[in-house]
């Protein structure tokens, strides 16, 4: 079993940036493939960012490439995801996942976070 637990979310303007951090207990994450993912209301869950365990390869959705940054730290249990530039369209609550495939699809991934809020105010 792997525990994670979401951190950093907030409040800001347009254009500013938040780290968002997600810390794993229970088990290594180092062999798992890390994703953020976030859902707004009324909305699906969207995939966000992704990480390999293995090579570390970073994967990220279209609306994010360029301002999102997603990070590891396998000895410390921790994955992180660097916020620049944010849009008021960033505004959601942002989930940590981990599984043994990386895919944009939510259902591949087993441990989920219990999220946290970003706003993004214009």
């Amino acid at each position: 079993q792997v525990q994670l637990v979401e951190s950093g979310g907030g409040l800001v303007q347009a254009g500013g940036s938040l780290r968002l951090s997600c810390a794993a207990s229970g088990r290594t994450l180092s062999r798992y493939n890390m994703a953020w993912f976030r859902q707004a209301p009324g909305k699906e869950r969207e995939f966000v960012a992704g990480i390999t365990w293995s090579s570390g390869s970073t994967y990220y959705a279209d609306s994010v490439k360029g301002r999102f940054t997603i990070s590891r730290d396998n000895a410390k249990n921790m994955v992180y995801l660097q916020m620049n530039s944010l849009k008021p369209e960033d505004t959601a609550v942002y989930y940590c996942a981990a599984g043994d495939n990386l895919r944009a699809g939510p259902n591949w991934y087993a441990y989920w976070g219990q999220g946290t809020q970003v706003t993004v105010s214009s």
